[in-house]
């Protein structure tokens, strides 16, 4: 269908003004027109396109409304990596760092280097980038050298313009990378929240967690309906385009529509910039946003890249991060929670008190020996922070205010759901349930015992978890393959259907692999790469649980704190019962025969991971190295050939460095596995 010109030169028409509109809405918080105005406009250019579906543009306003849901977010490697940074938590930290500065560029104690302040929001960090002035690809951080295309979702964000520039008013570079942080406004947050309290629906734990996971959905139409921002902090790759300074790169970034925090602050020496966060922190509670600090930066890129960076954090920047919000108040009683695992963990109950525009009743205590070393009573004066400033923690009492009347904690000898005796092995500081039945963890255990990566069995979540218990249809694991139909058609929300497909999932879980039965039963210690060595060492459950604790330990990878956890577990009535009944109902305990594995390359070598895989699950990853003829254990030592890093790495990272293990990014892992097909 021919578009008549004038049809044609209004839908331009309006692309520009709303992309000027935005940008005076977002960037410059200085709107020109009201609400009502700008959705006119807004629904007129869509009018305009539904009438005449060749008006759309990639970069069209209407287009931020999501696009269908992606099977999977595909890696994206960045040119320059997005670098993580040192924290400095103190002034005199930030001295030390400032000192280090002059001393690599050769200067005297006289000598000055200009900064950069801003502001660390917490948000999600991600990359834009725009070719000849279009959006074209948004990335996440990831683990700074490669992260995830999300741009459909990012697409949705109104603060980020499609295309740059908004105005018209200079050429856009042929390449340009804009870096910054996408985050959701405190009262955003909040109006969030209480819209999924209504609608029964789980509550986000902070604006981060939200900003994160609303970037990070598959579907960018649940992105495109959350309330989130975008501020920009610095640049990527650039051609086409001169910038010499941080605070240069700031000023482009806005004169190319993207919105910058008013916060930022040019300095020509370090004493005013330490007197800037010092008067900025004490306003954190004020500001629309959440933040954890501010970082500093050395503004000139010439000397930035004299300095250089050491690992993943340049040592031209350091953040200085917020002290953690505390309080004073009275520790009413001490009680304790059981977790999924069993873990019997103390926590403090409190005299109510406001740390962080946050009521806190309750308090962790972490465990028995956190208690003692501390020297906290019941009855204590004591500080409370929220550390991270999310989780409430009991840090210490306050000994001169002490009357007398203060009480020692005891760590209880008996569950308090169940009654069974608790368990604190030798070496641990955790104290344990190891009940398998115990009915304070067997709503979370069912959960988990249901959940993808060990039975995967489709419907059984927590509400329906939750319910199963709650009715008293389940009383350990076992019994979900003993429900009948009328039993869950009692349940709220089950029709004939919903029960039936229930009924269904569960049946076709008890062909699932004897490792991932083994996983599910959540023994601790015992997750997927342990649950599969000893599935493939015993081949049967009757054999593992008549095995000592000497010949567990004797499996490659499993230590003598799991293989004590392990014989100590299945040396209980109630959780051999559990196997019996999962016997009873067909769920398969044991290893079918298999041919013996092809020696491969990788023969004779050990195998450990640390960290989130982006292109492989964890599973998959432990079968393609034991497909090669390799061995996989859980924890890191001598005998480690290579420990393979993913997102996040944990303690492992730190023990492969002490005792000289090579490691191997997931790149590396997998041209080493490529190697071998």
């Amino acid at each position: 269908m021919a578009i008549p010109p004038e049809l044609k030169q209004e839908a331009e028409r309006l692309r520009e003004l709303l992309h000027y509109h935005n940008y005076r809405y977002y960037v410059l918080d200085s709107p020109e027109i009201s609400d009502a105005e700008y959705d006119a406009l807004f629904r007129r250019l869509q009018e305009l396109e539904q009438a005449y579906p060749d008006l759309v543009t990639p970069d069209s306003p209407t287009q931020r409304v999501g696009a269908p849901p992606l099977p999977q977010f595909q890696p994206v490697r960045h040119e320059l990596p997005m670098l993580s940074l040192d924290d400095a938590f103190e002034e005199g930290e930030v001295r030390e760092w400032y000192a280090r500065v002059k001393r690599l560029l050769g200067l005297g104690a006289a000598d000055e280097v200009e900064l950069v302040v801003e502001p660390k929001i917490d948000g999600l960090a991600i990359s834009i980038r725009y070719e000849n002035g279009v959006l074209v690809r948004a990335a996440t951080r990831g683990d700074g050298f490669v992260g995830e295309d999300v741009t459909p979702n990012v697409k949705t964000i109104r603060a980020i313009p499609l295309r740059i520039p908004v105005d018209g008013s200079f050429t856009p570079p042929r390449l340009c990378e804009v870096r910054g942080e996408v985050y959701m406004p405190r009262k955003a947050f909040e109006e969030l929240n209480r819209r999924r309290a209504e609608n029964g629906e789980p509550l986000f734990a902070n604006p981060r967690n939200a900003a994160a996971g609303s970037v990070r959905q598959l579907d960018s139409t649940i992105t495109a309906s959350r309330p989130l921002s975008f501020y920009g902090y610095g640049l990527g790759v650039l051609e086409g385009a001169e910038v010499a300074t941080q605070w240069e790169a700031l000023e482009f970034i806005r004169r190319l529509g993207l919105p910058v925090s008013k916060d930022v602050r040019l300095f020509s020496a370090l004493e005013p910039a330490i007197e800037y966060c010092h008067a900025w922190m004490r306003r954190r509670e004020e500001l629309p946003y959440e933040a954890d600090g501010l970082v500093i930066k050395v503004n000139s890129f010439s000397l930035q890249a004299q300095l250089g960076v050491v690992g993943r954090a340049p040592r031209w920047a350091v953040a200085y991060k917020f002290p953690p919000r505390e309080a004073t108040t009275r520790l009413l009683d001490i009680s304790v929670n059981v977790g999924r695992t069993g873990v019997v963990t103390p926590y403090a109950v409190l005299e109510p008190v406001v740390i962080g525009g946050v009521t806190v009743k309750q308090a962790t205590l972490h465990n028995e020996d956190y208690i003692r070393e501390r020297d906290i009573r019941i009855g204590d004066m004591v500080i409370v922070v929220r550390a991270g400033d999310v989780i409430p923690e009991v840090v210490g009492p306050i000994p001169n205010l002490r009357t007398g009347a203060e009480r020692q904690f005891t760590m209880p000898k008996a569950c308090p759901a169940c009654g069974e005796p608790l368990v604190r092995p030798e070496g641990e500081v955790a104290t344990y349930c190891v009940n398998a039945s115990c009915p304070a963890q067997l709503a979370r255990h069912l959960e988990y015992f249901a959940s993808r990566e060990a039975m995967d069995i489709e419907g059984l979540g927590e509400r329906v978890a939750q319910q199963l218990v709650e009715a008293g249809l389940v009383r350990d694991v076992a019994d979900i393959y003993y429900l009948k139909r009328e039993q869950l058609l009692q349940l709220e929300g089950f029709g004939q259907k919903r029960a039936d497909a229930l009924l269904a999932s569960i049946e076709r879980s008890k062909d699932r692999p004897f490792w991932r039965v083994l996983m599910a039963l959540g023994i601790r210690r015992v997750g997927a790469v342990v649950a599969q060595a000893l599935a493939e060492h015993f081949r049967s459950v009757d054999a593992l649980a008549s095995a000592s604790i000497e010949e567990i330990q004797a499996v490659p990878g499993v230590g003598p704190f799991t293989a004590q956890a392990v014989h100590e577990w299945f040396q209980r009535e109630r959780n051999r019962e559990v196997v019996e009944k999962l016997k009873r109902a067909g769920v398969r305990l044991a290893t079918e025969e298999a041919a013996a594995a092809p020696a491969g390359p990788l023969a004779g070598r050990r195998f450990a991971i640390t960290g989130r895989l982006r292109t492989l699950s964890r599973e998959e990853a432990v079968q393609r190295i034991r497909a090669a003829g390799g061995t996989v254990t859980d924890a890191v030592s001598s005998k480690t050939d290579y420990l393979v890093i993913g997102e996040d790495p944990g303690s492992k990272l730190a023990r492969a460095q002490q005792l000289g293990v090579r490691t191997l990014t997931e790149e590396e892992f997998l041209e080493l596995l490529g190697s071998w097909q």
